[in-house]
């Protein structure tokens, strides 16, 4: 069985100790709880993980996320409702515009969780955007299946 892994990444506006930084991390807790309801099987701590500077560039912390689902339905069904999606529409409150509109996420499809690691996650970004939406590193708009075909999202 195939999993997907979508990789994150951005930074505050503000540092941590600020209120709308705070608000980001409640928020951010209460979309974990929807995410373990949804098709979430691993996140990924990116405590004392170096931080791709070239990624985003900007002032505030970084935030980065890498997490393993158990299909692409199900991490796109979470990623467009209920809290999350509330949470991308109001994510300007917490963080900075990405630089040349560039994608602030990467997805690819991995036969074991373990094969996931922040390396490959980093890897899979900059090919991404490189490249764009391919088999190898793709987005929502233009999804793969874990056969390497296009997959339509419903």
């Amino acid at each position: 069985m195939a999993y997907v892994s979508i990789y994150t990444v951005g930074r505050l506006n503000h540092p941590i100790e600020h209120p709308a930084s705070r608000e980001f991390y409640h928020v951010g807790k209460n979309v974990y709880r929807q995410a373990n309801n949804s098709g979430l099987i691993e996140v990924f701590s990116p405590n004392r993980v170096p931080f791709p500077e070239d990624a985003v560039k900007g002032n505030g912390p970084p935030i980065l996320t890498l997490t393993v689902w158990n299909s692409l339905p199900s991490l796109y069904r979470f990623t467009y409702s209920e809290q999350h999606s509330q949470a991308l529409r109001d994510k300007s409150k917490w963080i900075e515009p990405y630089p040349e509109k560039r994608q602030s996420y990467v997805i690819w499809w991995v036969d074991k969780v373990k094969d996931v690691s922040w390396q490959e996650a980093f890897k899979r970004y900059n090919y991404y955007i490189q490249h764009g939406s391919t088999a190898y590193a793709f987005d929502f708009k233009r999804a793969f299946d874990e056969n390497g075909e296009i997959f339509l999202m419903k």
